[in-house]
C-alpha cells in the first residue's frame, strides 16, 4: 500500500510539472491578455474551486468557450494536485513567471475579477510558508534582463499585504506547521529549522521593502499587525489544539517574537502583549479581595499559554527586552501593584526558578544598570526580591524577610557608596539606585539589618560622599537615605538632614519627571543652567513652610491666631467698628503691660543713650581707614561700616588706591562676614564684600590681581574663599570687557587744516575788507643774492579803515582742528585685553601641584571647575583680539592634560567644554590661517584636539549636559574651521599672485570640519 501511494504521488507530481510547463509555454506565445488568462485558468481550476460565472463577464466572447470547457478535478484529486504543486517544484517555477513576466507585461491588462481568481489565487490560497519564501526575495530583484523593476516590486508588496495581513497568512503558517508536525518524530529537527527560517523571512520584510513602500509594510505597522494576528489566533485555538500542536504553535510564535525584538521593535510587541495579558489577569482577580491563590492562574489554559510562549523564547536578549518593555507598558497602563505582580508571575515565575540568567536579569541588571519608573522598581523588588504578592490592609510586622532582600540590600549599598559611582553615573541612575536602596531599607527591621555585612558602613560612606557634592539633588539623595536608615535603627528618632525630607511619605522620584517612555528625566521647568552649561540645583517645591525661631515664629503664630479668631465671627452679625478698635487697643496695652511689668513699678524715666554712640561712630572717608577697620575683626560695627563704604571709595579712584590696593584685596578676602554681620544679614555683607573686590580689580587690575593670584593657592584660605576669588575675577573680567572709555577718532583727512575757507595751505587767505587788492608773490633773490628760496612771501594793498580788524595768515599745525565735534569722539567698549595675561597666566601656573590644603585635581574639584570657567570667560572677553591668540595655546595645554579633560567629576568636564568653546569663539580666523601658513602647528594641534575630544565626549560620556555641550562645541569648531579655511584659501591666492612659496609645514597642520572629508 505504501509503495502504491508513493507511486501515485510521483505520478501526480509528474503531471503537475507537465501542466506547469504547458502553461508557461502558452504565456510565452500569448499575443493578448485573454490568452494569458485562459492559460492560467486551465491550471487554477485543477488546484482551486473556481466558479466560471465569476470570469464570464470580463472575458471576450472568443475565449469564453475555452474557459467554460476547461478540465475540472474532483475535490480529492484537487487536494492531491494542490499538495504536489506547492510542496514540489511546480509553484516556485510558475511563481517566477507570474512575478517577473506576467506582472510587468500583462497584469495591468487583466480585469479585476480575472486578476483575483486566476492570478492572486495562486498566492492567497496557496501554502503560506512556501508563498512567503518566493515573494520576499523578489522585493530585491537582481535580474539583468528585468525591464520594469518598479512594477515587480509594487506587485510583490501588494501580494504580501494581501496574503499576510488581509488574509491572515502568518496565522495560516502556524496552522500549517501544526499539520506538518503530525508526521514522524524524525521530522522534528527539520520542522524546527523550517520554522526558524520562515520566521526570519517574515520579520525581514520591513527591512527589504522600498523606502516608498505602503505604510502597512513599515516596521511599526507590520509587526503590530502580525503580533495581534498571532496572539488573537493562538488564544482561540487553545481549546482545539492538542499538546503537540500547541508546542509547534508556541515555537513559531516564540521565533517571531524573538526576531521582532532583535530588529528593535520590542516596544511594538509589548504594546500588543501587555493589554491582553493584563486583561486576562484582571478577569482572574476578585474585586472583593487582594489575596489570590496561585492555583487560580496555574489551572487557567490562557495562563499556561503565556508561560509556554516565554519558555519557547530561548534568546536571553529577547527575554530582557520583553521584560523591560512590559514593565514600562504596565506603568503606562496604570496597572496596580497586585495586577503587575501577577503579570510578572505568569510570564516569569518558572523562568526565575529554573534559569539563573533570568534571576540575575531582575535582581542585578534591572536594579543596578537600568532606569525604570519608581512604580516599576517596586514591582521588580516585590516579584524578584521579596517573591511574594503585595498584601494590602494586612499587618506585615511579623513577616520574616527572606535572604534575597538582605543580599540585594547589601549589593545595592556597596554600589551606592562608591565614590566612582557618584562621579560617573548620571543623575537619573543615581536617583534610581537611591530609590532601590531606600525601598529595600523600608522593608527591613533593626535585627535584619544587623545580619547584613558592611551595610551600615556602606550607607555612612555613601551619605558622606554625597553631602560633599555641589548638586543639591545629590545631597538630597544622601539626606533621604540617612532618614530611612535612621528609622530602621531607631524609629522614634528619625534623622532629618534636609527640611524637604520631612513628612510621612518620601518622594523617591526626587522631583524627576517621568516621560511617556517611562524613563526618569530632568524637567525643563525645574532645571536651571548657568553660563557654564552646568546644571545647578533642582528646585524642589515644599508643601509646608516652617517658621524660624524667635520673633519670626511669634509673628507667624500671632497672625495665625488672629486669622483663627476672625474665622469664628458670624458673617451675618452686625459689628461696631469702634468695638473692634477698642479690643485691639486693649490687647496691645495688655501685651505692653505684661512685657514691662518690672519697669512700670519704677518711677525713673528711660534715658536715650543712642546719642552717645554718634561721636564714637565716625564716618569712614579714607581707604586707609577702611583697611584699618577691616583688620579689627573684633569690632563688628567697624567692619560693617567699612564694608558699606568700601565700594564707593574704591570707585572714586583716589591717588592712594594704587598703594593700598594689594593690602585692601588681601584683607577683603580674609574678612569673615559671618562673624561680623548680624544674624540673618550674612548674605548682604558678603555681597558688599564681593562688590568691593570687583570694583578694586576693575579699578586697579595689576595691583589687586597680584595679591588675589597669590591667595588663590595659599594654604591660609579655605575652599569658599578660593571660590569667591575666582567669582570675583570672573565678574571683574566681564566688567572690564563691558567698560566704556572715551578716545578721539582716528582722522583720515589732511594733517594740516586752515582756520578760514578751504584752500591750499600755502596760500594766504582771501578774507579782508572790501576794496583790498589781490595777493602777489615777493621774491627775495634781490636781497639775499642767492638762488635758493626757502619760503614764499605774499603781499597786497589794503585800504585803511578805522576800526577794521585785520585777519592774518595764521595756520594751525595739528592733528585736529580747534572745534572738536561730538562725531569726532568714539567709545572703546572693551578694556580687558590689556589685562588678560594678568588674569590668566598666574592662575594657570601650578594648578596641578598638590600643596598643603590645596588639591585641585582631587578633593577641591569644585575650585578646579571654577578656575577653568574663569579662564574660559577671560578668553571670551578677549575675543578677536591679539591677546586671545597669545593666550589660547597655554590654555589649551592646560585643558589637554589627562587629569583635567578626563576628570571623574562631570562638573569639571563641563567647565572644560565651556572653556574649549570659548577658545573657538575667541580666535580670529585670520590668526589661524596665518599660523598654518607660517608653519606654526601648535594652534592647529590644539584645535584638532578639541574636535577629537568633543567627539569622544559626545559618544561615551554618561553626563547629559556634557553630551549637549560637546555637540555645541563641535558646531562651533565646524564654523571656525570653515572661516579659517576661507582665510587660508585667500592667503594662498595672494601668495601665488606674488610668486611666494608656502611653508613646507603647512601640510602637517590640518583643520577638519566635522561630518565632512575636507581638511585644511
Amino acid at each position: 500500500m505504501a509503495e502504491e501511494a508513493a507511486e501515485r504521488k510521483r505520478q501526480v507530481e509528474k503531471r503537475v510539472i507537465e501542466k506547469v510547463g504547458e502553461v508557461i509555454s502558452e504565456i510565452e506565445r500569448a499575443k493578448h491578455a485573454e490568452q494569458v488568462i485562459c492559460a492560467l485558468h486551465s491550471l487554477a481550476v485543477l488546484l482551486f474551486p473556481i466558479d466560471f460565472s465569476l470570469l464570464s463577464g470580463s472575458i471576450d466572447e472568443r475565449y469564453k468557450d475555452q474557459i467554460a470547457n476547461a478540465k475540472v478535478h474532483s475535490a480529492n484529486e484537487r487536494e492531491q494536485w494542490w499538495k504536489a504543486f506547492y510542496q514540489g517544484a511546480g509553484f516556485p517555477t510558475l511563481a517566477r513567471v507570474l512575478l517577473l513576466d506576467v506582472a510587468p507585461n500583462w497584469l495591468t491588462c487583466f480585469p479585476l475579477s480575472a486578476k483575483k481568481h486566476v492570478y492572486d489565487v495562486f498566492f492567497v490560497d496557496g501554502l503560506s510558508s512556501e508563498v512567503v519564501q518566493v515573494l520576499v526575495p523578489c522585493l530585491e530583484p537582481s535580474g539583468k534582463d528585468l525591464h520594469d523593476v518598479n512594477a515587480v516590486q509594487l506587485n510583490v508588496e501588494r501580494l504580501l499585504i494581501l496574503c499576510l495581513l488581509e488574509y491572515g497568512g502568518v496565522l495560516k503558517m502556524a496552522i500549517e506547521f501544526v499539520a506538518s508536525s503530525q508526521s514522524e518524530d524524525i521530522m522534528n529537527d527539520r520542522l524546527k529549522s523550517a520554522v526558524s527560517r520562515v520566521a526570519q523571512i517574515v520579520t525581514s520584510i520591513p527591512d527589504k521593502a522600498r523606502l516608498k513602500a505602503p505604510p502597512l509594510l513599515s516596521s511599526h505597522s507590520f509587526f503590530k499587525a502580525i503580533s495581534s494576528q498571532l496572539l488573537s489566533g493562538m488564544v482561540e485555538r487553545l481549546a482545539i489544539s492538542n499538546k503537540s500542536g500547541t508546542d509547534v504553535n508556541v515555537l513559531f510564535v516564540g521565533e517571531i517574537f524573538s526576531r521582532i525584538c532583535r530588529r528593535g521593535s520590542s516596544d511594538v510587541l509589548s504594546s500588543e502583549v501587555t493589554p491582553q495579558i493584563l486583561r486576562h489577569v484582571r478577569s482572574c482577580l476578585s474585586p472583593n479581595t487582594d489575596v489570590v491563590d496561585t492555583d487560580v492562574f496555574e489551572s487557567n489554559p490562557e495562563s499556561q499559554f503565556w508561560l509556554t510562549i516565554m519558555e519557547a523564547i530561548t534568546d536571553l536578549y529577547t527575554v530582557e527586552r520583553i521584560s523591560e518593555q512590559l514593565l514600562r507598558q504596565l506603568a503606562i497602563e496604570h496597572a496596580t501593584d497586585i495586577e503587575a505582580y501577577w503579570v510578572l508571575w505568569i510570564l516569569f515565575h518558572q523562568l526565575l526558578k529554573r534559569q539563573s540568567s533570568v534571576r540575575s536579569m531582575f535582581v542585578d541588571k534591572f536594579l543596578l544598570w537600568k532606569v525604570f519608573p519608581v512604580c516599576c522598581l517596586r514591582w521588580i523588588l516585590q516579584f524578584a526580591v521579596l517573591e511574594c504578592p503585595p498584601i494590602t490592609n494586612l499587618q506585615t510586622e511579623g513577616h520574616e524577610t527572606n535572604n534575597g532582600l538582605l543580599d540585594t540590600t547589601q549589593r545595592l549599598a556597596a554600589v551606592w557608596s562608591k565614590q566612582d559611582f557618584v562621579q560617573s553615573a548620571t543623575v537619573e541612575q543615581q536617583a534610581y539606585l537611591t530609590a532601590a536602596l531606600g525601598l529595600c531599607l523600608e522593608k527591613m527591621s533593626k535585627g535584619e539589618l544587623d545580619k547584613t555585612k558592611d551595610v551600615m558602613h556602606s550607607i555612612l560612606q555613601g551619605v558622606s560622599c554625597r553631602l560633599e557634592s555641589p548638586a543639591d539633588l545629590v545631597r538630597k539623595m544622601a539626606s533621604t537615605i540617612a532618614l530611612v536608615f535612621s528609622k530602621v535603627v531607631d524609629p522614634k528618632n528619625p534623622l532629618y538632614l534636609d527640611e524637604s525630607c520631612q513628612g510621612e511619605s518620601i518622594d523617591w522620584e526626587f522631583g524627576l519627571a517621568t516621560t511617556k517612555k517611562g524613563t526618569l528625566s530632568i524637567s525643563n521647568a525645574e532645571k536651571q543652567i548657568d553660563e557654564t552649561g552646568t546644571s545647578t540645583a533642582l528646585t524642589l517645591t515644599n508643601d509646608f513652610t516652617y517658621p524660624a525661631d524667635g520673633a519670626k515664629g511669634s509673628n507667624v503664630k500671632s497672625k495665625t491666631k488672629t486669622s483663627s479668631d476672625f474665622s469664628l465671627v458670624d458673617p451675618d452679625e452686625i459689628i461696631d467698628p469702634a468695638s473692634l478698635n477698642y479690643e485691639s487697643a486693649s490687647d496691645e496695652n495688655d501685651d505692653d503691660a505684661s512685657e514691662n511689668s518690672d519697669s512700670s513699678d519704677s518711677s525713673l524715666q528711660p534715658y536715650d543713650l543712642t546719642d552717645d554712640d554718634t561721636d564714637l561712630k565716625q564716618k569712614i572717608s579714607q581707604l586707609v581707614d577702611v583697611v584699618g577697620a577691616l583688620r579689627k575683626s573684633d569690632d563688628a560695627d567697624g567692619v560693617e561700616r567699612a564694608l558699606d563704604v568700601a565700594e564707593s571709595l574704591i570707585r572714586a579712584s583716589p591717588d592712594e588706591l594704587t598703594h593700598v590696593a594689594g593690602d585692601l584685596a588681601r584683607i577683603l578676602v580674609q574678612v569673615r562676614c559671618s562673624d561680623v554681620a548680624v544674624e540673618g544679614e550674612e548674605d548682604s555683607a558678603e555681597e558688599k564684600r564681593q562688590r568691593a573686590l570687583i570694583a578694586l580689580v576693575v579699578t586697579r587690575p595689576f595691583e589687586s590681581l597680584e595679591t588675589l593670584n597669590k591667595l588663590l593657592y595659599s594654604p591660609n584660605v579655605d575652599v569658599s574663599q578660593r571660590i569667591m576669588i575666582l567669582d570675583v575675577m570672573t565678574q571683574a573680567a566681564e566688567a572690564l570687557a563691558n567698560a566704556k572709555s572715551m578716545k578721539p577718532k582716528h582722522q583720515t583727512g589732511p594733517l594740516i587744516s586752515t582756520i578760514s575757507e578751504p584752500q591750499p595751505w600755502f596760500l594766504p587767505s582771501n578774507v579782508g575788507p572790501p576794496g583790498a587788492g589781490s595777493w602777489r608773490e615777493i621774491s627775495d633773490t634781490a636781497h639775499t643774492g642767492t638762488l635758493l628760496n626757502w619760503s614764499n612771501r605774499y603781499e597786497r594793498e589794503i585800504p585803511p579803515k578805522p576800526g577794521q580788524v585785520k585777519r592774518g595768515k595764521t595756520r594751525r599745525w595739528s592733528l585736529r582742528s580747534r572745534n572738536i565735534q561730538e562725531s569726532q569722539i568714539e567709545w572703546s567698549q572693551n578694556t580687558f585685553p590689556l589685562y588678560a595675561a594678568a588674569f590668566m597666566l598666574p592662575a594657570m601656573l601650578g594648578f596641578d601641584k598638590k600643596r598643603h590644603g590645596v588639591d585641585l585635581l582631587g578633593r577641591d574639584f569644585i575650585v578646579l571647575g571654577k578656575l577653568i570657567y574663569m579662564l574660559g570667560v577671560c578668553m571670551k572677553c578677549a575675543s578677536l583680539h591679539p591677546e586671545a591668540s597669545a593666550l589660547a595655546a597655554p590654555l589649551l595645554d592646560m585643558l589637554r592634560s589627562r587629569e583635567v579633560c578626563h576628570h571623574k567629576e562631570a562638573y569639571v568636564r563641563r567647565a572644560v567644554l565651556f572653556a574649549a568653546s570659548c577658545v573657538l569663539v575667541a580666535l580670529h580666523p585670520s590668526y589661524i590661517a596665518s599660523s598654518l601658513v607660517e608653519g606654526n602647528l601648535e594652534i592647529a594641534e590644539g584645535l584638532e584636539w578639541i574636535r577629537i575630544w568633543a567627539l569622544q565626549v559626545a559618544d561615551s560620556d554618561t553626563d547629559r549636559e556634557c553630551y549637549t555641550m560637546a555637540i555645541s562645541c563641535l558646531q562651533l569648531h565646524s564654523e571656525m574651521a570653515l572661516r579659517a579655511s576661507r582665510a587660508v584659501e585667500s592667503a594662498e591666492r595672494t601668495l601665488k599672485a606674488k610668486s611666494i612659496s608656502l611653508s613646507s609645514d603647512l601640510s602637517k597642520g590640518t583643520i577638519k570640519i566635522p561630518h565632512s572629508n575636507i581638511e585644511y
